[in-house]
């Protein structure tokens, strides 16, 4: 048993999914939306933009996992920014609308442009960190939790990670969504958390996809990504 939080309850953490994200055979399931360039060295996955940054929202694209997971889970992965223009989000808990799968033939195609995601046809939290794409972004370092169908920012936090000169190793990165609190974490620091009412920005969401999201022209990259169930 690990102390989610001792003022609420004591939980127990079960691994229910693991990837390194070492090779190329260990995402051949995943579907991208959107033209990336996906490498793999020094034993990371690798994700920089395929298209030219000039192209805006078209140069950009989302990675999903397959699996499809419960509503109570911690995920954790390791990240480390290689340049530094761009941004990073972690979607999580994503479904179609109306209880849909993220991947039902009758949703909208999806080409990694932001407004088909945050505000499409389909329902999600996400996360984005490592926020250095506008000049005000890079001017006050923050990370911010959204829930859409909709373009909701319902918290936000200090965002810890340095320049990726800084970056002397890889960072762990952990979000917790247990019921309707949401807990984000890098190095185990709490960046911020969230508890959602399921009225104010609409219905509680529950399980679903997780997928990675990058903005041209960062290049990042990753390793090590878990899944635990919560229960």
């Amino acid at each position: 048993m690990r102390d989610f939080n001792s003022a609420i309850c004591v939980i127990k953490e079960k691994l229910i999914y693991e990837n390194p994200l070492e090779k190329a055979e260990d995402i051949k399931r995943f579907i991208l939306e959107g033209k990336a360039d996906i490498g793999f060295e020094n034993n990371c996955m690798r994700l920089k933009n395929a298209m030219d940054n000039g192209l805006g929202q078209k140069a950009n694209y989302v990675l999903w996992c397959p699996e499809t997971f419960p509503e109570n889970l911690k995920i954790t992965w390791e990240f480390k920014p290689v340049t530094d223009v761009g941004l990073c989000i972690l979607f999580f808990a994503a479904e179609g609308r109306e209880e849909k799968d993220l991947f039902d033939p009758s949703l909208a195609r999806r080409t990694g442009e932001y407004p088909q995601y945050h505000s499409g046809d389909i329902n999600a939290f996400h996360v984005s960190y490592f926020r250095r794409k506008e000049p005000d972004e890079r001017a006050f370092h923050t990370c911010n939790l959204r829930k859409s169908r909709g373009f909701h920012l319902v918290a936000q936090g200090a965002d810890p990670l340095p320049s990726a000169a800084d970056a002397a190793d890889f960072y762990r990165i952990a979000v917790t969504k247990y019921h309707d609190r949401i807990t984000f974490s890098i190095h185990d620091l709490c960046v911020f958390t969230y508890e959602d009412d399921g009225i104010t920005y609409g219905a509680t969401l529950k399980g679903g996809k997780i997928g990675f999201r990058q903005l041209a022209p960062l290049t990042a990259e990753y390793r090590n990504l878990k899944v635990y169930k919560l229960c």
